[in-house]
């Protein structure tokens, strides 16, 4: 009997069922014993605490394009990982303990970041763990795209494109939040696909005056409205040069619900032009994934059900120059990805005349 465990973590994604079901289908096809599937509740969450559902392949089947994931999914910041729970549960010791006493072989982790280092401390710890890398974001390193990502831009450049007409028929600025709190690959990607007349992301620190500038070179080559795309974690160059305590401080002393907030209020008092924000905020990681999150999501699966086969484990399914791979869970974890301000997208991004705030 082959025993594996599943789990979810960290924020939801449109494609982690579809993921789930790549694994489980390949496992069920491929394995030449009975495999025995156990899902874990709300992420880490479901191991410490041993929440879990035994599950057959019957339970992953027509998921492959529902959004969201069947697990429910919760956060475990791995800051916190040594700081017993609130009723004094040691965490690590009692995911090892869960893993022990159901006799899992392999431990399938679907999550990011922090999701990926927690999954390096259990391989740490001695378990077979195999992450695939879900967000968004599209940061994580060590890969050149996450599911979830694709989908996100989908929503975003939508929410865009149905910006423009409004826009056009008042006149008026439009400023777009986009998720991106460290990194800016959803407002950048989306931003060239709605059309975006100025793109702001953490990775190119923006000046106001070249905000204002690029918004009137717009009204004086004859565009009736502009579009401002801004991560939310976009920062001016006032702000970079700050400590990481100082900048903090700031952010704590901000009245307003976020950047883009400020920002509109700032375009408005230096152009004198009326200006409007919108947010799709989490409508960003709902609804179906892509076509192309779908088939990522699905190599994703059979890869890492392939590993678990040939008895390879402490690694990360990724995918670099077009092929799956795999790459080891210590030079994942702790690192992000992000947008490279010299890359080929943000060079042909500028040669469309759309502006990033620095120049």
């Amino acid at each position: 009997m082959l025993r594996v465990g599943l789990l979810t973590s960290g924020g939801d994604c449109q494609a982690l069922n579809a993921t789930m079901r790549g694994i489980v289908k390949t496992l069920t096809n491929c394995s030449p014993k009975p495999v025995e599937f156990y899902g874990f509740e709300d992420g880490y969450q479901g191991l410490i605490y041993s929440r879990f559902r035994v599950m057959t392949s019957a339970d992953f089947s027509g998921i492959l394009t529902r959004g969201g994931t069947i697990l429910g999914t919760s956060r475990t910041p791995f800051k916190q990982l040594d700081t017993p729970e609130a009723d004094g549960v040691e965490k690590v010791p009692a995911m090892v303990h869960t893993y022990h006493k159901l006799k899992l072989d392999c431990l399938f982790m679907l999550g990011g970041n922090g999701s990926t280092k927690t999954a390096n401390r259990l391989r740490q710890e001695g378990l077979n763990v195999i992450a695939l890398p879900k967000t968004i974001d599209n940061d994580t390193w060590g890969t050149d795209m996450t599911f979830g990502f694709t989908s996100a831009v989908e929503v975003a450049t939508k929410c865009i494109d149905d910006i423009h007409t409004t826009a056009s028929s008042h006149g008026r600025v439009f400023v777009i939040e986009i998720m991106g709190h460290k990194v800016g690959w959803i407002p950048l990607y989306a931003g060239v696909a709605g059309g975006a007349d100025i793109i702001l992301i953490p990775e190119i620190p923006y000046d106001l005056k070249a905000v204002e500038r690029s918004i009137e070179q717009r009204i004086e080559n004859g565009g009736r409205f502009a579009i401002v795309v801004v991560a939310e974690g976009a920062i001016s160059k006032e702000d970079a040069a700050l400590s990481k305590k100082e900048y903090k401080k700031k952010l704590a002393a901000r009245t307003s619900p976020s950047i883009a907030y400020d920002l509109a209020a700032d375009i408005e008092r230096v152009t004198g032009r009326e200006t409007r924000v919108a947010i799709p905020g989490h409508t960003q990681r709902g609804g179906e994934p892509d076509a192309q999150d779908r088939v990522f999501a699905t190599q994703c699966g059979v890869e890492a059900a392939r590993g678990c086969l040939e008895g390879e484990f402490g690694f990360m399914v990724a995918q670099r120059n077009g092929k799956m791979c795999r790459t080891p869970l210590e030079e994942v974890a702790g690192k992000l990805k992000c947008v490279n301000p010299s890359s080929d997208l943000v060079r042909e991004a500028k040669m469309l005349g759309i502006g990033f705030g620095d120049e």
